[in-house]
């Protein structure tokens, strides 16, 4: 009975921990292009993506649903898949920024617990195949798409209406107009990323008896939000070195572009309560800005890099998650 409230505990710190990772390694999401462009020192970018990321985790929870019951059966939960699924993100998401790539910290997790729910429960069907269809590949999929076509066509508009304007007049005027799209970026992706460690704490009480039903608790959103926000705070330099200068070379208003466009592709999908990576609504969107600009202009080696990184995030999480539960039960 003891060991109950210990491996709770375990799961809440690892969670949180998660979190915190998965702030310093989507910090790039939010501040790489603005950072880039010199718009914000990098401290100032920090700090403005730290506190809009802590206010966007604590708006809702619809994601954190999805989460915590729309992918593994509840009945087959065990903190034991929770602890395994935790890990294997943690594991992925400390390799992924070491070498510097943007994945996917939502698609890390959930390819953690699809891996661990196989092996702890050794069935298929505790699997919410259709949800994991409709809620996790198709928006994988499609937001990557809408994030570049929307950042080209933001940068499309932008460019035809201040085609006769001077570029100092135009830096000049989206070097302020930049740092509000920063700001939206940073609360879209709070909103969106810190949503699956809430998913994760509030499964694991669950499955303990702690709560009776899936709701999350307000003090499970403001750690969450907390851990986001302190995680965001050290800063992902490697993954933001990435995403702000590799892909391409921005100026202010290409900035402007692909944060809006991204922003706007995260919030539908935190509305629909579909856990998409803002990794990659924000590179294409990226690459979107750049294909506008000059098709050359974009480094589609760097770009390749970053998509082989996408499709391998929920496989090999999966088989982490899979070896991980594997060792904890054997």
């Amino acid at each position: 009975m003891h060991s109950i409230p210990l491996n709770l505990l375990l799961i809440i710190i690892l969670a949180l921990l998660f979190d915190f990772i998965n702030g310093f390694h989507d910090t790039a999401n939010a501040i790489a292009t603005s950072v880039s462009t010199r718009v914000l020192t990098p401290r100032a970018a920090i700090f403005m993506s730290a506190v809009f990321n802590f206010f966007g985790a604590m708006i809702n929870t619809e994601v954190a649903k999805t989460i915590g019951h729309g992918i593994v059966d509840p009945k087959f939960v065990t903190e034991y898949l929770v602890l395994a699924a935790v890990i294997a993100a943690i594991v992925w998401d400390l390799i992924t920024w070491w070498w510097g790539i943007p994945s996917s910290s939502s698609h890390a997790i959930i390819g953690g617990l699809i891996g661990a729910a196989i092996v702890t429960t050794k069935l298929l069907s505790d699997i919410n195949w259709i949800g994991f269809v409709k809620k996790i590949v198709l928006p994988l999929i499609i937001s990557p798409v809408l994030g570049f076509i929307f950042g080209y066509l933001f940068m499309m508009i932008l460019y035809v209406v201040f085609a006769r304007v001077h570029p100092n007049i135009v830096n000049r005027y989206f070097s302020k107009l930049q740092i509000f799209s920063a700001m939206w970026m940073a609360y879209s992706h709070g909103s969106n990323d810190a949503q699956k460690s809430m998913g994760i704490i509030t499964m694991a009480l669950v499955s303990a008896g702690v709560l009776n039903k899936f709701v999350v608790p307000d003090w499970v959103k403001f750690a969450c939000a907390l851990a986001m926000a302190l995680g965001t705070s050290f800063g992902g330099w490697r993954i933001i070195k990435t995403m702000g200068v590799k892909i391409i070379k921005l100026a202010p208003i290409n900035g402007f572009a692909a944060e809006t466009g991204a922003a706007l592709t995260i919030q539908f999908a935190t509305h629909i309560g579909a856990p998409v990576s803002t990794t990659h609504v924000i590179s294409s969107s990226i690459m979107g800005v750049g294909a506008c600009k000059k098709f050359s202009a974009v480094r589609w080696g760097i770009a390749k890099n970053i998509v082989i990184a996408w499709i391998l995030t929920i496989p090999m999480c999966s088989l982490i998650g899979g070896l991980i539960a594997w060792i904890i039960i054997t």
